[in-house]
């Protein structure tokens, strides 16, 4: 695959381009991932490819093999991995809160303690998600502004 990059003037819009044979596996990803970038995932749900903005996203879940997007009111799957998805969130405002989660902290109301060194964070909707011991650290790194190693 040949990649071109063209400087454009400030007065102009950046674009990206693809020129391709046939929409294959790594196009899609491609283009997944300059979605990400612009602060937008490619949900599926009932065979049907959905755009959903970064901010309306509650948390991301791995579930059998799959991976799932959380809105509010919506479930969507997607093809990228749970790791793919925690190194292009992290700028923005997404953390790892177990084996499988991905929390975006934005959607967070309140946080409190649960059993065993774990804390629960209860969701602006209502809705709580479980935060395992080995995140705790970070979560906590999170909330006062640092950043993990």
């Amino acid at each position: 695959m040949e990649i071109k990059i063209f400087k454009v003037g400030k007065d102009k819009p950046e674009e990206v381009e693809i020129h391709c044979h046939e929409m294959t596996e790594e196009v899609r990803e491609i283009v997944a991932f300059v979605k990400t970038r612009q602060g937008q995932l490619t949900g599926m749900q009932e065979g049907k490819q959905f755009e959903i903005a970064v901010t309306d996203l509650a948390y991301v879940e791995a579930v059998d093999n799959k991976v799932f997007l959380y809105t509010q009111k919506q479930v969507y799957e997607t093809k990228q991995k749970l790791y793919e998805l925690e190194e292009l969130l992290r700028e923005k405002y997404f953390l790892r809160v177990s084996k499988s989660m991905l929390l975006n902290l934005m959607k967070v109301g309140s946080i409190k303690p649960a059993m065993n060194g774990r804390m629960l964070a209860v969701l602006k909707s209502g809705e709580e998600i479980l935060i395992t011991r080995k995140y705790v650290a970070d979560l906590k790194r999170a909330l006062r502004g640092e950043r993990a190693d």
